[in-house]
């Protein structure tokens, strides 16, 4: 098995196709990986951080998802703040918590943020959703440049069911919330990105990652931890801050 995963690699490096089997326990191992760099992660950034900025700068304000902390952004954070120029905002939520909840939480970071400033929301998984209802339903769109996510199921996930606390309704296909989010999702112009994962086993049917509107990147290989840790993941993160920063 391990020396498919090095062949698959290998294949992947110089632009080859690698065999079916071996790319799927590749794109395994690395989901394993970075889930692991993720649990290393949980203890930091637990307190809100709302750095000091100037007017005109882009302020990038990360949103995480279920089971996890804002620390996990720690490596999109490094290379927002080196790559993009950006200041990087964040706050950690608890478990178990809807999306309307955190969206008050969002709110609340956000207005501590002078006017003035450029602000991108990027939020992984439940966070995409939740700066999407901050945006369309508590009036982030007049502060709001631009919402960007990774692996955010707006359609609903079939694993929803396997959470047995208040999220997990609003995770699953029929849910209220979700609906009223694809259903306003036109009704500001606040440009939004969907970063999905293609081998994404916690958004089942991965295209329930995919926004009613806006630009789609769908990267091959991840799954759906990768996609905070993946090179060229992050690289359409700072991208779009670039593109659309002041």
């Amino acid at each position: 098995m391990l020396q498919e995963i090095v062949m698959a690699m290998a294949d992947l490096w110089r632009g080859r196709s690698a065999p079916e089997p071996a790319r799927r326990r590749f794109t395994d191992v690395r989901e394993t990986l970075a889930t692991l760099r993720e649990v290393s992660l949980f203890p930091w950034d637990l307190a809100p951080v709302v750095p000091a900025t100037r007017p005109g700068e882009d302020v990038v304000v990360l949103v995480h998802g279920f089971m996890a902390t804002a620390g996990v952004f720690r490596p999109m954070k490094r290379r927002l703040e080196e790559s993009a120029r950006a200041v990087v905002a964040s706050f950690t939520h608890p478990p178990g918590v809807g999306v309307v909840r955190i969206a008050h939480k969002l709110r609340e970071l956000v207005d501590a943020i002078p006017e003035g400033r450029k602000i991108h929301l990027v939020g992984h998984s439940l966070g995409g959703l939740v700066s999407r209802w901050y945006v369309q339903e508590l009036g982030g769109h007049a502060r709001v440049a631009q919402t960007i996510s990774l692996g955010a199921p707006f359609h609903g996930t079939t694993h929803a069911h396997k959470i047995p606390v208040l999220v997990g309704r609003d995770l699953t296909a029929h849910s209220k919330v979700l609906r009223r989010i694809r259903e306003r999702a036109h009704l500001f112009d606040v440009p939004h990105t969907s970063i999905v994962a293609k081998e994404d086993r916690m958004v089942v049917p991965n295209e329930s990652a995919v926004f009613p509107r806006g630009k789609v990147v769908l990267l091959p290989g991840r799954g759906h931890n990768t996609l905070l840790y993946d090179a060229e993941s992050i690289g359409h993160v700072v991208s779009s801050v670039r593109l659309r920063g002041g």
